[in-house]
């Protein structure tokens, strides 16, 4: 199974694009694509046919998948858009690694 460099629940910066510059958070992880889905990024318009959950049908919004390769995660600690390194603690766990101040998260 393919591996992102992003989680759901991370803070991203979107690196290129439409919405270059724009930051939010990652609502949905799709590594079989290699896309996330950002929260209020690639906001597309979809056409919606009447439903018990809908009635009257109609035009909504929603966040469409753009490519993980396209966003960058902002450390929780330095608040800066970083790379990401990995590195594994004594307890023998993975964990991620803010290229910039060295934080763990």
């Amino acid at each position: 199974m393919p591996k992102l460099h992003v989680r759901k629940g991370d803070t991203v910066k979107v690196l290129s694009g439409k919405d270059a510059g724009a930051t939010g958070e990652v609502l949905r992880a799709l590594p079989q694509q290699g896309r996330v889905v950002v929260k209020g990024v690639a906001i597309v318009k979809k056409s919606v046919r009447p439903s018990q959950n809908n009635p009257r049908g109609g035009i909504i919004q929603k966040e469409a998948p753009i490519a993980a390769a396209r966003v960058q995660l902002i450390c929780p600690e330095c608040k800066k858009p970083t790379r990401v390194n990995h590195k594994v603690t004594e307890a023998g766990k993975k964990v991620r690694v803010c290229k910039k101040c060295g934080h763990e998260f």
